[in-house]
C-alpha cells in the first residue's frame, strides 16, 4: 500500500496525524540535514503501522510516497 506523507522537520515532538485517505501529516524533531529527517519519518511510521517503510519518492521534498509492506511479504 502507498501513502502520501506530509513532513514537518525540527517540531518539539514527533506524531503521526491522518489527514485523509493515505495522507499523513508526520512531525519529527530531527533535521533536514543528511538524511536524518528521512531516517526519523521511517522509524516513526514503522511503529505507528507496525510494518516494513521504505520511500518511494521525494527523498529531498517535505511530501513523501511511503511504501508500506507487511512484515511477512519482506
Amino acid at each position: 500500500m502507498r501513502i502520501t506523507v506530509d513532513v514537518k522537520v525540527e517540531s518539539r515532538e514527533e506524531s503521526v496525524e491522518k489527514l485523509g485517505e493515505g495522507w499523513f501529516l508526520v512531525r519529527v524533531k530531527a533535521p533536514r540535514k543528511k538524511g536524518k529527517a528521512n531516517i526519523a519519518v521511517i522509524k516513526l511510521l514503522r511503529r505507528y503501522f507496525d510494518c516494513s517503510v521504505h520511500i518511494v519518492s521525494g527523498f529531498t521534498s517535505s511530501r513523501k510516497i511511503i511504501e508500506l509492506q507487511d512484515k511477512q511479504a519482506v
